[in-house]
């Protein structure tokens, strides 16, 4: 029989876990880092991550659950990121570059690091050397909670190398997840960063109360928006309608699933981004992502109104009404 292929997933969240079901279907042995501990005890005893998608069983003859990073990245052939953007450099606090040597890293992450506004891949490649032909990118359309119910979903994966696209997108094809490759990485990218602050702007105006006709309105000017700045930053031909971008920018924009779109909603609402960010027990990459466009936009000049408008109501703290208020007559 085939040896198992060796694999390491690090975070302990709901697109983690996710993920971890979706590899457990192959001929793997997976080492899972999670932060917390005592989630990592309970998911040893009972099998099930306790924070996020309980009802996910974890095979304990797949997986082994670790709490220090550089023990789970023994010996791994592939390396899968899922933590938050903003926390990614603290969860491989320690990590050298010779821990990732000869492997193929995976960003799961759809948000950039803040300090440095530095899309994870480039991040991964200028701290840790891995090169640009062995790092690769997990693309939607895909919520976490319908990987738990098995319910039929697609990924992409991207990679300046193809056939590591294609290794990837094997490993996470299973009988309820289609993944593909494709060489895009940067445009994946992007979009996978930009989808997250429309999501944002379509919770906020539907917390105001705006309804179907406008967010339809306002999810076709925000691809434009992408467009433009894809091209600008990486410029090659791209069919922007494929599910890689648009589908995972429907899918973030719409679905209840999504928690961009409910933080937006929060704001839309009256809540203060820090009361927001209390009500919620995940993450939204959005909120990180929108100053790290505004500033990466400085350099490009791209016209970007959406963008804008959620920097300004996040940052500026301009009200979500008169942001909205300003950004209609810019939408046709």
């Amino acid at each position: 029989m085939k040896q198992p292929v060796r694999l390491t997933v690090v975070g302990g969240g709901s697109w983690a876990t996710a993920l971890v079901k979706i590899l457990s279907e192959g001929n793997v042995h997976i080492r899972w880092w999670l932060r917390s501990g005592p989630d990592a005890e309970h998911i040893r005893k009972f099998h099930h991550n306790p924070s996020y998608l309980s009802d996910v069983r974890i095979s304990p003859r797949k997986v082994r659950v670790c709490t220090k990073v550089r023990e789970a990245l023994k010996d791994s052939e592939f390396v899968i990121l899922a933590v938050p953007a903003a926390f990614i450099e603290d969860a491989l606090k320690g990590v050298k570059p010779e821990d990732l040597a000869g492997k193929s890293v995976v960003s799961a992450i759809k948000g950039m690091i803040p300090a440095q506004n530095l899309l994870v891949t480039d991040w991964t490649e200028q701290t840790y050397g891995v090169p640009a032909d062995r790092i690769a990118v997990i693309a939607g359309p895909c919520h976490a909670e319908e990987v738990a119910l098995e319910k039929q979903s697609y990924l992409t994966i991207a990679s300046q190398n193809l056939g590591c696209a294609s290794d990837v997108a094997q490993l996470l094809s299973c009988r309820f997840v289609e993944a593909s490759p494709i060489d895009d990485i940067y445009g994946v990218e992007y979009c996978a960063v930009m989808k997250n602050i429309i999501a944002l702007a379509c919770g906020i105006t539907h917390g105001l109360g705006y309804g179907d006709n406008f967010q339809a309105v306002l999810v076709s000017n925000a691809m434009q928006e992408i467009r433009r700045l894809v091209d600008k930053v990486y410029p090659v031909h791209r069919d922007l309608s494929a599910s890689a971008y648009l589908g995972d920018l429907l899918v973030t924009a719409y679905s209840p699933f999504s928690r961009n779109r409910t933080f937006g909603h929060l704001i839309g609402r009256g809540y203060s981004v820090q009361s927001a960010q209390m009500e919620m027990n995940m993450i939204a990459e959005g909120y990180y992502a929108v100053k790290s466009i505004h500033e990466v936009n400085r350099q490009y000049g791209v016209e970007m109104p959406i963008t804008e408008t959620v920097y300004t109501i996040l940052y500026e703290k301009t009200s979500p009404v008169t942001a909205t208020n300003a950004l209609k007559g810019m939408l046709k």
